[in-house]
């Protein structure tokens, strides 16, 4: 079959190679909705508080499931943040103590599938053993919790409500790159007129 489609339809992953994304380290993460539809609220200019976001219904989900992040991965602290009208910007950064085990709290709820280990089965991770994401408390682990959280909810606001498929991350290596990035979310509103995202 691989020989049939020689890779024609697989898409390459954006993970940066041989890096172990569940290792302590400050990640950039960037994460946009569905053909940047504008779910989250507007950029506004107002004389209180100058350009700044409007969040709609479905952008308070979003801030505040990102905020609920270290309360289901007690690993994580979490940076600045900026919800977006289409996309979100945010500062995550896994803090594991040295002697914690890669997490298997036994169950994932938003997929309702069960990682606990059976001994007598041997079927720890389902079909792809001990390979399932969902067994490592990693970036990806984590966005998709977001991701499922977010969508579940907005869902009840908005039929449609969707994100892209993937999302984006930028591997922070050094105080000077903290700050800058950090800068840049703070000031994302104030810059939305020339924004990439901003279609």
């Amino acid at each position: 079959m691989a020989k049939k489609y020689q890779n024609k339809y697989r898409i390459a992953s954006s993970r940066l190679q041989n890096w172990d994304y569940g290792c302590n380290a400050a990640y950039f993460i960037t994460i946009c909705t569905a053909h940047r539809k504008h779910y989250f609220g507007d950029v506004v200019n107002t004389s209180e508080l100058g350009i700044s976001m409007q969040l709609s219904k479905i952008g308070l989900l979003a801030q505040k499931h990102w905020l609920e992040i270290p309360q289901h991965f007690p690993f994580v602290h979490l940076g600045e943040m900026i919800i977006m009208p289409n996309h979100m910007h945010a500062i995550i950064v896994i803090d594991k103590p040295d002697n914690e085990r890669n997490g298997r709290d036994g169950r994932d709820a938003i997929n309702r599938v069960s990682t606990v280990t059976n001994p007598e089965l041997n079927n720890a991770g389902g079909i792809t053993g001990n390979k399932n994401p969902m067994l490592t408390d990693n970036l990806s682990r984590i966005i998709r919790w977001y991701k499922g959280r977010v969508t579940f909810e907005s869902r009840n606001i908005h039929a449609d409500f969707a994100w892209q498929t993937r999302f984006h991350d930028h591997i922070i290596r050094n105080d000077e790159s903290f700050k800058r990035i950090q800068e840049y979310i703070l000031t994302n509103p104030k810059n939305w007129d020339k924004d990439k995202f901003n279609i």
